[in-house]
């Protein structure tokens, strides 16, 4: 019953969006498969920090939900910016049901307890880059979204681990939002996505102000999902 972790799968199985026309992105659906069914076991759970899946809607997704749906493990998605297939709960929800997608699960405003010892949590986040008030709203929902995700994580009494998509670090770069709600909470770690390419090597993977901060975007980590542990108590 273990916990792995993976972002940006930007599956396109119903689209026209190939990921091959990126350095280092050949054969990528191949290798998440074979990687992932290495590693994971039905028992286990995989967490996928958004960027998920390039269909416009649920219907144009459904092929990239199928092939998740067939690889061992339940499976916890997370909003990526670039996922516009994603609506309402209650939608998504009766979507996964009726599709016999049983094994994926959306997280938004809550959490899943995984392995009697960790909580899933997390929200999409967001990097206010240009200062542009609309930003700055969406910024203040996503920390609103972010905290209570971890306040229901905690309702559960077991360590909160949070996912997001966007960094709350980069290249020098802080969001201070979703930092004053990292710190606030006492999270002891937090994994994140979206960043690709040259900006691997910008990513912060390191601990500030007691969290430990780690991409896992799918390129960044091989298209290998990476296993979770329990913090040492």
């Amino acid at each position: 019953m273990a916990l792995f972790a993976i972002g940006d799968t930007h599956l396109s199985l119903g689209t026209d969006k190939p990921m091959t026309v990126f350095a280092g992105w050949d054969n990528y659906v191949e290798r998440l498969e074979e990687n992932w069914r290495r590693l994971v076991s039905e028992d286990d759970t995989v967490v996928i920090s958004g960027d998920i899946s390039w269909g416009m809607s649920l219907e144009q997704a459904k092929p990239d939900f199928a092939f998740l749906h067939s690889l061992p493990g339940r499976k916890l998605l997370f909003k990526g910016n670039h996922d516009y297939w994603w609506t309402t709960r209650r939608k998504m929800d009766t979507f996964f049901e009726e599709s016999g997608f049983t094994s994926l699960r959306i997280v938004h405003n809550d959490a899943v307890a995984v392995d009697g010892c960790m909580a899933v949590c997390g929200s999409r986040g967001w990097f206010n880059e240009d200062g542009e008030e609309a930003d700055h709203t969406v910024l203040l929902r996503e920390a609103g979204r972010l905290r209570a995700s971890i306040t229901a994580a905690k309702q559960t009494g077991l360590e909160p681990v949070v996912f997001l998509h966007y960094p709350p670090l980069f290249g020098g770069q802080r969001c201070e939002e979703i930092l004053q709600v990292l710190q606030e909470e006492s999270i002891a770690r937090c994994y994140y996505g979206h960043v690709h390419s040259a900006g691997i090597r910008m990513a912060f993977n390191g601990t500030e102000n007691g969290t430990e901060y780690r991409l896992i975007s799918a390129d960044a980590l091989g298209f290998c999902p990476i296993l979770i542990r329990p913090t040492d108590k």
